[in-house]
């Protein structure tokens, strides 16, 4: 099954007898996944499995559904805030579908937009983190990726939830996309509502007020930030303003958590999408199909592909047709920002 079939499945677009039985059959699936997540969270809260302290501030960085609400710009951006407060901060990640070379996707694109700042990849993150406090002079500790890992400390506890999908579909996997459920809010420290330019403002308020309703400490510390494209980035550090794809027929090529999104924002650049492809989140492309998708956008009178940095890292310079939205977290207001910068502030003192 495709990403798009999956997704008009537990979206319930797909109607019908077949629809409602595979919906059916997927929420059998998820009951077994439940009891798994809610055991293990009764477990780090009870006591029974152990939370490891480490030797500096902690701030973790993570997602309530699989996938898709912009991790990565706001580990950038994060990471920045602890550069700007005179921090030596390290990057800790799970590595979840490295390559040959043990690294993923997304390492490559924070090396992009955190030049020199250290990065352990390891599914031992304890280990990671104790790495690059002894051999690298780390004085604080970013996880990517990190709510669901629960065996580390932390000062900060950040979730982000995408405006567009913010809650799953209401159920866990694989029904739905929720990695556990809506109670685990409690353990968050600070909420941020990514893409919140996508929707009106009657939904944001109502994801504010579910976020509240599970855990109402959060009533003051839930914001919201889009992600601004700044311009597009080739093989070999070429850049193009955006404006250059205004009114051109493009391409749309991605393997993303949340692909509708990615498209989304290429319309906003008013290019005139005229096919797309899709693939899984972290899906390492293949020549072939990067052959294809190039003869595919030719066909329709393409003379690019977009795609994202976390993809164009993954792609070989001898396919020169792909260009990266490259793109920037953007808080709805200065206001908004002070308040992710105090709660960072906080957690570095700590």
């Amino acid at each position: 099954m495709d990403v798009q079939s999956y997704m008009e499945i537990i979206s319930g677009k797909k109607r019908g007898p077949v629809g409602w039985l595979l919906r059916a059959a997927l929420k059998l699936l998820s009951v077994p996944y439940s009891a798994v997540t809610t055991l293990r969270n009764l477990a780090f809260q009870n006591g029974l499995k152990k939370v490891h302290e480490i030797a500096v501030p902690v701030i973790a960085i993570g997602n309530l559904t699989t996938g898709g609400t912009g991790k990565t710009p706001v580990v950038a951006s994060i990471v920045q805030m602890l550069q700007e407060a005179g921090k030596t901060p390290g990057i800790v990640s799970r590595g979840y579908h490295a390559d040959a070379s043990g690294e993923n996707d997304e390492k490559r694109v924070l090396a992009v937009l955190c030049p020199d700042v250290p990065h352990q990849q390891d599914p031992d993150r304890v280990a990671a983190a104790n790495v690059l406090i002894e051999q690298q002079a780390v004085n604080c500790i970013v996880l990517d990726d990190a709510f669901q890992h629960r065996r580390i400390a932390r000062d900060l506890n950040i979730v982000l939830i995408d405006a567009t999908n913010p809650f799953g579909f209401g159920h866990q996997l694989p029904r739905g996309l929720l990695r556990e459920s809506l109670a685990g809010l409690k353990r968050a420290d600070l909420v941020l509502v990514t893409r919140s330019d996508s929707v009106s403002a009657d939904e944001l308020t109502s994801i504010k007020r579910e976020v509240v309703r599970h855990n109402p400490a959060l009533s003051d510390r839930i914001v919201s930030v889009c992600f601004q494209p700044t311009e597009l980035l080739g093989h070999g550090n070429r850049r193009q303003a955006l404006e250059s794809i205004a009114g051109q027929p493009a391409a749309v090529m991605t393997a993303i958590g949340n692909p509708a999104a990615f498209v989304e924002t290429c319309h906003r650049l008013n290019a005139e999408i005229v096919t797309t492809r899709f693939f899984p989140d972290h899906h390492h492309f293949t020549d072939e199909e990067l052959k294809h998708s190039q003869e595919d956008a030719q066909q329709e009178g393409a003379s690019v592909i977009l795609t994202t940095l976390k993809d164009l890292v993954k792609i070989s310079s001898s396919f020169d047709h792909f260009l990266a939205v490259q793109i920037s977290t953007v808080f709805e207001s200065d206001d908004a920002e002070a308040v992710v910068r105090d709660r960072v502030a906080v957690a570095i003192r700590n």
